[in-house]
């Protein structure tokens, strides 16, 4: 793609292209943007690369050489990501009249790419720093055949349908305004996802033996440069003095747990210890990162710390296995996990290290789970599991963690309990959120269910629709029976055609539509809907309410209601 964009531009400086998931991309130096004419010309010209063939050659160089190699060539970028490689020597790849730094390996010629599209462009900062030079990024994908990028083609599609910033705005959830870059204003439709996932954890934690806390949001320094976040994180927090001393919004909550533990003398039959926390976070993430409901500065975790003895470890990591599987299942997501195994540079000792991974091991291994090892890729004070789910279009998303810390909370906060000897010990403390974030979570379901959530979940989950005035009156009168039974429901008895309303619920992902005419208000029947399109007939009301009340109350992921 490069060596076309130059073909066609000669003046463009070219920056930096990696492979990413699904695709490529490739940043310019080009003061207009691209357009879709464009890519329409890159694209030909690329297709002509193809069919010529072009053999990649690929050559090494010391790094000087490579420097006034791109320097004479006015290649500023490159120029600026030799200077900071360390390797005396690079590599570099030629085909054709192009060539650029890159590791490689290639395919042998152009001629073997057999499928690729470009899909758009976009302003991207170098480096990703708003400081930095604005630059023309182009995206593209390619396949090994015609018929798999088809198919990616149209997963790419219907993500556009399912995108959770369209849908959030289409359906009333939330909005963002520049007063507040990267914290959404909930609306009243989000707000009830939000709540009642909110009720849906309490419930399963509540259960589990968690006793729910909450701590400040701004917190003094001092607490930061104890933990050690301060030395490598400060950047990332929002600072404000007061009277003389530096206070921060909280990026995380865990070490705010740690006072909650050490406000009395824990003993050995004290733990497990488990506090879960509903905890509003700030991270002052660059600008252009920001990504709707993913990538935010403010947000909320489900957050829970386990503080226990080192021999309760592997129990508490099985239950909490066996609760992201259940979590998880009520949303259709299907859970894969990654063991993260110690890094060279670590604290604690080997017999620590040696004892957690074998309890990480051990409670995979129990919960019959394949799991995926990523030695050495840990964190310096103990092992993790990391779970990705994997939404309805086959994407991967990364959501839950589950940190064993040997070492950081348990050493700079000097937790303690008395053991069975009577000597002072260390806890273990485990870290753990499910949800990951309110924000992320929402927007992962929101693209999973296209917006047509499950009942339980839907802002509204029925609307009355009467056929005409003449049956206003049993249509109030059910509206005033679901709202009774605790079903949010709506009546739409506008001035509007029927079939324009039941469109109008549909778009609205609304999963019941209660149809009631001259013969429902005589039989004291209504006609379901589903959001499908599918009609169940009349049914009697009661039916309706009880088949409702049991679909919402079991948290059922397909609509049930009438069959």
């Amino acid at each position: 793609m490069a060596q076309a964009v130059k073909r066609l531009f000669p003046g463009v400086r070219v920056a930096i292209g990696p492979a990413i998931e699904d695709g490529f991309y490739y940043d310019f130096d080009k003061p207009e943007p691209f357009t879709p004419e464009d890519l329409a010309r890159i694209e030909q010209v690329m297709r002509e690369i193809v069919q010529a063939k072009h053999a990649f050659e690929r050559q090494e160089m010391d790094r000087a050489d490579a420097i006034r190699f791109f320097r004479e060539r006015g290649e500023p970028y490159k120029v600026e990501i030799l200077e900071g490689l360390e390797a005396p020597r690079v590599s570099l790849y030629r085909q054709g009249e192009f060539i650029d730094l890159c590791r490689g390996p290639h395919v042998r010629s152009t001629g073997e790419i057999a499928a690729f599209k470009l899909l758009s462009s976009s302003g991207a900062y170098w480096r990703g720093d708003e400081r930095n030079p604005m630059l023309q990024r182009i995206y593209g994908t390619a396949w090994l055949t015609q018929e798999d990028l088809d198919k990616h083609l149209w997963r790419l599609e219907e993500a556009k349908k399912r995108d959770h910033r369209k849908l959030g705005r289409e359906l009333d959830l939330f909005d963002f305004y520049d007063v507040a870059p990267g914290a959404p204003f909930w609306l009243p439709n989000g707000m009830i996802l939000v709540r009642e996932l909110e009720r849906f954890a309490r419930e399963h934690l509540d259960v589990r033996g968690y006793t729910e806390i909450s701590t400040p949001m701004l917190v003094n320094k001092k607490l930061w440069e104890q933990s050690g976040h301060w030395e490598h994180y400060a950047d990332n927090m929002f600072k404000v003095e007061v009277e003389d001393e530096i206070f921060s919004l909280k990026p995380m909550n865990c070490p705010e747990s740690t006072y909650v533990y050490r406000r009395a003398l824990r003993s050995y039959r004290d733990l497990p210890m488990r506090l879960s926390e509903m905890g509003r976070c700030h991270r002052n993430e660059r600008s252009g990162t920001l990504t709707g409901l993913i990538r935010v500065r403010q947000f909320t975790q489900d957050d829970a710390h386990i503080y226990c003895r080192p021999d309760q470890l592997q129990d508490e990591i099985h239950q909490l296995l066996d609760l992201v599987r259940e979590w998880y299942k009520t949303f259709a997501l299907q859970p894969s996990y990654k063991l993260a195994t110690r890094p060279a540079k670590k604290l604690g000792t080997e017999a620590q290290w040696d004892a957690a991974e074998a309890a990480l091991h051990d409670a995979l291994r129990a919960n019959g789970l394949v799991y995926e090892l990523d030695a050495g890729g840990g964190a310096f004070y103990g092992p993790k599991i990391d779970i990705h789910v994997e939404d309805a279009l086959g994407r991967s998303w990364q959501i839950a963690t589950i940190q064993v810390d040997l070492t950081m909370l348990p050493e700079q906060f000097q937790l303690e309990y008395i053991d069975s000897d009577g000597q002072p010990k260390r806890p273990v403390v485990i870290h753990r959120a499910i949800y990951g974030s309110y924000e992320r979570f929402i927007g992962l379901i929101t693209e999973h269910f296209a917006g047509a959530f499950p009942t339980w979940l839907a802002p509204v989950q029925a609307r009355v629709l009467p056929i005409s005035e003449k049956h206003a009156s049993w249509a109030r009168a059910v509206h005033e029976r679901l709202r009774a039974a605790r079903v949010r429901a709506e009546l739409d008895d506008r001035n509007e055609k029927l079939g324009y309303r039941i469109r109008d619920a549909q778009l609205r992902k609304v999963p019941y539509m209660l149809v009631v005419g001259e013969r429902e208000a005589q039989n004291g029947t209504v006609s379901l809907r589903h959001r499908t399109g599918e009609d169940l007939g009349a049914l009697p009301l009661d039916r309706v309410l009880a088949d409702l009340a049991r679909e919402i109350g079991s948290r059922a992921s397909s609509l049930t209601a009438g069959r």
